[in-house]
């Protein structure tokens, strides 16, 4: 027997010749897809290289997010030639068979791999933007790069979607669309809040009640926002939780923008021992408040006053606005003053009272 009629051996259906077709672009796709890629991402880098430089985002970068994906749809595409090596049996009529089925899902995987690569270059399309917006002063350049990158990233989603169902399963998706009847309602009805939610990440990208960057407060909760979605906002508390929020929240709550305000408020009051003489409690009112007056970061809004008589103490109120944003700003100036009020309490004679009772026994004749 010679090395043709080994090849022309015949197993289930195929020859040996075929099987190793198969084997062979198989191995061919699984041994060249690093090559491949890396010279169709070089390909593709080189069309907007110059930009890229400028940012700082190199070759090295776009690659790390792109060759898992192109590696795959190479894989897939020698798998595809390999599949048509072989001969599968013919179905009866009607049904796909076989080789049918493995050519749907082919088909299939080559649309999710070609839609992976897609968002990993939008992304990276993102990263430059991004790096470019970073360089600006305002933030607004920042958000429309985030929201331009989730917008495209859901276009694809859906386009790929449409794909699969149009040229795949070759069903016709206007015909889907205008007899869905009920069944669109109740999708329309289900994507309601989804929908809400979109039309608000434009409200807020157009009256623009708060920007990447700033602190905010909105139904109890405080935080500075990270990102603002397509969907939901991003939001770092003081705890150093990462929250969610939808976005059509943030616009039919009451939203408390605190980067905007001008000053910090901070008011409290200072309890001194009832034995505390009138005059010195004129002088200590009087140094405090020309404390407040003369410090750098307070204005002259601050107030000082003695207010009422407590049970156990004499209460003084401070009224204090700190000219900062910063919370840890406003909490080193207000440590400052609290060492201050204590030095004055003590300059003048006066102490701190603390809760006491008083108790009187009268002695029975």
């Amino acid at each position: 027997m010679d090395f043709q009629e080994i090849l022309d051996s015949s197993f289930w259906g195929n020859t040996l010749e075929n099987y190793l077709w198969f084997s062979g672009i198989i191995l061919l796709a699984i041994v060249f897809k690093r090559l491949i890629s890396k010279k169709l991402g070089n390909l593709i880098f080189k069309l907007f290289k110059k930009d890229n430089a400028e940012e700082g985002v190199g070759v090295d970068h776009f690659f790390e997010l792109m060759i898992k994906p192109v590696e795959f749809l190479i894989v897939l595409v020698g798998l595809s030639f390999a599949v048509s090596a072989l001969h599968f049996p013919e179905p009866p009529d009607g049904e796909l068979g076989l080789g049918g089925v493995i050519d749907l899902l082919l088909q299939i995987s080559i649309v999710v791999s070609v839609t992976w690569s897609l968002l990993r270059l939008i992304d990276f399309f993102g990263l430059v933007l991004l790096r470019k917006a970073e360089k600006t002063e305002g933030t607004t350049d920042d958000q429309i790069v985030q929201f331009l990158k989730e917008a495209l990233k859901i276009f694809t989603y859906i386009f790929s979607f449409l794909f699969i169902l149009g040229a795949v399963f070759q069903l016709n998706i206007g015909a889907m669309v205008a007899g869905l009847g009920i069944g669109g309602l109740a999708i329309a009805l289900a994507a309601q809040d989804t929908l809400e939610n979109v039309i608000a990440s434009f409200i807020i990208f157009m009256d623009k009640p708060f920007k990447q960057g700033d602190y905010i407060s909105v139904s109890g909760v405080k935080g500075t926002v990270e990102r603002i979605g397509f969907r939901s906002t991003r939001i770092r508390t003081l705890e150093k939780s990462y929250l969610t929020i939808p976005n059509k929240m943030l616009i039919s709550d009451v939203l408390d923008n605190l980067s905007l305000r001008t000053f910090r408020r901070s008011k409290f009051h200072i309890g001194l021992v009832y034995s505390t003489t009138q005059d010195q409690i004129k002088a200590i009112v009087s140094e405090i408040q020309k404390y407040l007056d003369d410090h750098e970061m307070t204005n002259e809004d601050g107030l000082v006053r003695f207010e009422e008589f407590g049970d156990s103490s004499l209460n003084i109120m401070v009224l204090m606005y700190v000219d900062t944003q910063q919370y840890a700003v406003f909490l080193e100036v207000l440590e400052d003053v609290n060492f201050k009020i204590m030095e004055i309490v003590k300059k003048n004679g006066s102490d701190f009272a603390f809760p006491t009772t008083t108790v009187y026994l009268q002695k029975e004749d």
